[in-house]
């Protein structure tokens, strides 16, 4: 299509330049064929190209041949080389051609073609020199555009890595807090039944009943948190828990043997569900991790709403089992990253005066106050 323009357009131009151009011969129509015909390669091969056409044009200028569509060859292959980054080599050539052109206008024009030509004027430099400018302005336009849009879409990537990540964190702390409360009930209870068994067979059946609820209600968090993955986008089709359900992990917890106390302190405030899941879950783990690893079998759990944020406090009174009452480490990862997500904090060590302690902030959103 370029050829085709050049070619016809040149044909064209020639018209008006007969007293002074030379005319199109064989000679001439291969030259705007080559200089036309190497933008094919342009993207691939932008450095040879822009000096190819800067060659073929400087040979048909100083073969006295008609001015024309023959630049827009040379601003094709310039704006190419500047966006695909070789900036230099870009200045490099149309620089070699415009100081071709200075020499054949004003210098060689005496012995080259066509025969009489007169020497160009100055003032027709400007033109030339507006040309390459606004070639050149064009070009690093499109190159910093170009570049712009390379760094958004390389925000976006990233942003949406990110989104992946957080989220894959997400489903892997729900799943481990889920997971691992409810099999330490069951392990617990498994033991209980396979003491009592022979001795007790109606305590055992008790414990064999508790490991059943806490099996399902393990498979209902799990199928809740895995449908999640169905399609992006999905809204959940259960709420999230939240500390309204602390009364079932409070149930839960004594039927593994361990007795927890719960007091509020201050004006108790609606949570915003990302909050009230966070606190929920870092009670459920603090008390698994009272259940693995404490030798107590009493925890108490405070909360206290503040002006701007809530304090969650889990106590037990230890002594610590085989590790230490916080935990292996994986969950009192998961608190921190739940807590830190929502601008909190997490303590966990043991207290001055014996035992364990796991201590919580978490910003209060409140939606509404309840007296």
């Amino acid at each position: 299509m370029i050829t085709v323009f050049v070619q016809i357009g040149s044909t064209f131009a020639a018209h008006g330049q007969t007293e002074y151009r030379a005319g199109l011969d064989v000679f001439a129509r291969v030259l705007l064929f080559v200089g036309s015909a190497l933008l094919v390669l342009r993207k691939k091969y932008p450095v040879p190209v822009v000096f190819g056409v800067a060659a073929a044009t400087m040979v048909y200028l100083g073969a006295g041949y008609p001015y024309g569509p023959v630049f827009v060859s040379v601003a094709l292959a310039v704006f190419a080389a500047i966006v695909a980054g070789h900036r230099r080599a870009a200045w490099s050539a149309i620089g070699m051609l415009w100081l071709g052109h200075l020499l054949i206008a004003h210098w060689l024009y005496r012995w080259l073609p066509p025969s009489g030509d007169d020497g160009a004027s100055w003032s027709g430099e400007l033109v030339v020199a507006a040309w390459v400018v606004a070639i050149v302005a064009v070009a690093e336009l499109a190159k910093l555009r170009r570049e712009q849009w390379a760094r958004e879409r390389a925000e976006r990537a990233a942003a949406a890595a990110r989104r992946a990540d957080e989220e894959r964190l997400r489903i892997a702390r729900e799943l481990h807090d889920v997971l691992a409360h409810s099999i330490s009930v069951i392990n617990v209870q498994a033991g209980v039944g396979l003491a009592l068994l022979d001795s007790d067979p109606e305590q055992a059946r008790t414990a064999l009943s508790t490991i059943k609820s806490a099996s399902k209600e393990a498979l209902g968090e799990v199928r809740q948190v895995l449908e999640s993955l169905r399609t992006p986008g999905d809204a959940p089709r259960a709420p999230a828990p939240g500390l309204d359900r602390l009364p079932e992990l409070v149930q839960q917890a004594a039927s593994a043997g361990l007795t927890v106390e719960v007091t509020s302190q201050g004006r108790q405030v609606a949570l915003a569900p990302g909050a009230d899941l966070a606190a929920f879950r870092i009670v459920q783990e603090a008390l698994t991790n009272v259940v693995r690893h404490s030798g107590s079998r009493q925890a108490r759990v405070t909360l206290g709403y503040g002006s701007a944020e809530m304090e969650l406090r889990i106590d037990d009174d230890g002594p610590a089992g085989q590790a230490d009452a916080g935990g292996s480490g994986n969950g009192l990862a998961g608190m921190r990253e739940r807590a830190a997500a929502l601008g909190g904090t997490i303590e966990a060590g043991p207290r001055p005066d014996g035992g364990f302690r796991v201590r919580a902030l978490i910003p209060l959103r409140p939606k509404e106050t309840s007296s």
